[in-house]
This record gives structure tokens, sequence and C-alpha cells, in this order.
């Protein structure tokens, strides 16, 4: 019946922070829809940027900054994310571990966006185990 999700809306207390956050730490292309919208592209999915304050419905029943717990795929090695979000003074808050992703075993660091969403940067585990 379904075959994917086209976009995943992320509350946030301030569209032009987490635009930098969003787009200047994880690199992903900015397309303004309006002033309270904004959608971040990764690859064929949208994480659109709503306001806390929208007037925009129908929207969740409790949309709430810092409630996202989302797992993001990296093209790069994570020692190579690691670096890069310590030149941005980016903290990582755990990292790498090993978890278990939607298709096997995967190598994760955590950190969070600037409303406090935790962002899981996840890469397949080296020894292969799916």
């Amino acid at each position: 019946m379904l075959s994917g999700l086209d976009h995943l809306v992320i509350t946030v207390t301030d569209i032009s922070r987490a635009v930098d956050f969003y787009s200047r730490v994880l690199g992903l292309e900015v397309r303004y829809r309006d002033r309270e919208r904004v959608d971040l592209m990764l690859g064929d999915i949208a994480l659109r940027l709503h306001w806390t304050d929208t007037d925009i419905v129908p929207r969740a029943a409790t949309p709430t900054p810092g409630s996202l717990d989302l797992c993001l795929r990296s093209l790069l090695p994570l020692e190579e994310v690691r670096r890069h979000l310590e030149a941005l003074d980016v903290e990582v808050e755990l990292g790498p571990v090993t978890r278990q992703g939607a298709n096997g075993s995967i190598e994760s660091l955590y950190l969070r966006d600037p409303d406090g969403n935790l962002l899981e940067i996840s890469r397949p585990s080296r020894d292969g185990g799916e």
C-alpha cells in the first residue's frame, strides 16, 4: 500500500538557526517554501522545518521542538564525519557505537541539533553484520 517517505516535519524554534545547522553542518540542500516552512533535501526526501508557532493546519497534536530522534545514513566514513563536526565545534554526544539499523548492524555517532533533537549519523558496520 505504501512506497516510502516523502517528507518528515521537524518542529523548530528558530528556522534560520535550524537552516544554518542542517545546511552548514550536515550539508543538506535548502528549499524555501515560505517564511514558516523550509525543506531540507535528503535525496528525494524532505526534512521539512516548521516554526513552533506556525498557523499551518493540519499539524501534529503536540508539535514539540527537541522531540525527534532521527537516524541518517552517511556517505562518508564516520571518522571523517567526526573530524568535520569537530572542525565546526559541534559536540559528538556518543560514538562511534554499534547499533541495529533497518537493514543490519550499523556504527553510529550521536549529536543534537540546536533544538535538542537527537541525530544519529550511521554507516554499515565494518563486519558487514547484516
